[in-house]
């Protein structure tokens, strides 16, 4: 980059420690963490701003979804959301240390800042489930997720197609290639994965509208996503723990498989209901009938 491209706070914080009485390997060092903090702060503002109105429009979304229903508003479900929200972002975390922390342990900026999708998936939807069962809640929120999730991993990975990470494996020249920062043709994985998630809000948003699936479409997202992914991440540039297989290669079955799991219990959960619901149409006909009796003679 030539020196007058480079942003006026980064030469301006590099010339005050290149101005400083410690040794030559103290202030590099101590540019290139100068560097690191004032790229993740002002470098890509548009990341930052995406990531707040994947949230923003998550929680709007949400809370329509249920304000348009004819049930009277629950006030616990916005405590499920937030619960949703806190576990998904403990989840990322989680899933980003376990699959990649040990490569990236001498990178401080990169243990500070990496996440994983997969791992807010699971995190979010055990942390949902979590707050469901302490709060006592059992109306079905699959539908509401199955909205709003792929809505904000869209919306983030519009941040990443703008911030040139999740990059890809690089790759020769071709007419579906994106080129990196140093000019580098590379397989388009963000775009992709940006794609995938806007088709699945599509199809959410006809099954809402055709009755599709009702009460299982986030379970069938957690199971999309997870095969999805799996396949996905043979593409993506991404550390590998042996040969070509991952941590995320991990995280993505562990997303399919507990999509299978959840929707055999909301199977299971809409039997019960189903059950619970019966005697409560039947009795006041048969209550009718007692009160009746037999016709006279």
């Amino acid at each position: 980059m030539d020196e007058t491209q480079v942003p006026f706070p980064l030469r301006f914080g590099e010339g005050l420690l290149g101005m400083v009485g410690a040794g030559s390997d103290h202030r590099t060092r101590g540019i290139s963490q100068y560097r690191a903090i004032v790229c993740v702060l002002s470098g890509s503002p548009t990341y930052a701003l995406l990531s707040i109105a994947a949230v923003v429009a998550s929680a709007l979304v949400w809370d329509r979804f249920f304000r348009r229903r004819a049930a009277p508003r629950d006030g616990r479900l916005a405590l499920v959301f937030i619960a949703a929200l806190s576990g998904a972002f403990l989840g990322a975390k989680i899933a980003f240390l376990v699959a990649e922390g040990w490569h990236q342990r001498g990178d401080w900026m990169a243990l500070l800042s990496g996440r994983s999708v997969t791992g807010a998936l699971i995190g979010g939807t055990l942390a949902a489930e979590f707050a469901k069962w302490c709060l006592r809640v059992r109306t079905a929120t699959g539908d509401a997720f199955a909205i709003t999730v792929p809505l904000a991993v869209a919306i983030g990975r519009v941040g990443c197609v703008s911030a040139g990470c999740c990059q890809g494996l690089e790759c020769e020249p071709s007419w579906f290639t994106v080129l990196d920062v140093h000019g580098h043709a590379r397989f388009p994985s963000a775009q992709l994965e940006l794609a995938f998630n806007l088709a699945f809000l599509a199809w959410s948003l006809a099954a809402g509208r055709f009755g599709w699936m009702a009460t299982q479409r986030f379970n069938a997202y957690l199971v999309c996503y997870g095969v999805f992914r799996f396949v996905h991440e043979y593409w993506r540039d991404d550390h590998r723990w042996f040969d070509e297989f991952g941590g995320y290669h991990l995280a993505a079955l562990c997303v399919a498989a507990l999509g299978v799991a959840m929707m055999a219990r909301r199977r299971r959960l809409n039997r019960e209901d189903a059950a619970r619901e019966r005697p409560v149409r039947e009795g006041p006909v048969r209550e009718a009938t007692i009160r009746t009796g037999p016709p006279a003679a």
